[in-house]
C-alpha cells in the first residue's frame, strides 16, 4: 500500500468533468485506488463517490493505492491532480 498527500489545484475542485477524468485515470489500474479527505474515504474509481466527497479547490486529499501496479497508479494520479485535471 502506498499513499501520498496532494492538493487539489484546479479552480472548481472535483466537480463533474474533473471527477470524470480523475475516475477514468483510476480505472486504468488493477489496484484499489482510494482517497481520504477529512474523516471520509472515497473510491477514486466511482464518480458518485468522488462527487459525494465535495472536494473543493485548495483541499488536500491523501491518495491511497493498494495492489498490483500501485506505485505507477499513485504517480499517475498525482500527476493528473497536479496538472489540474483538464482545467
Amino acid at each position: 500500500m502506498v499513499r501520498r498527500k496532494v492538493k487539489i489545484s484546479n479552480p472548481t475542485g472535483l466537480h463533474l468533468r474533473p471527477a470524470g477524468i480523475f475516475c477514468n485515470m483510476a480505472n486504468k489500474y488493477d489496484c484499489k485506488v482510494m482517497f481520504e479527505h477529512k474523516d471520509t474515504t472515497a473510491n477514486a474509481k466511482s464518480v458518485l463517490s468522488v462527487l459525494g466527497s465535495c472536494i473543493k479547490s485548495g483541499d488536500e486529499i491523501v491518495l491511497v493505492c493498494d495492489g498490483p501496479g500501485e506505485e505507477e497508479a499513485l504517480q499517475s494520479m498525482i500527476e493528473a491532480v497536479e496538472s489540474g485535471l483538464g482545467e
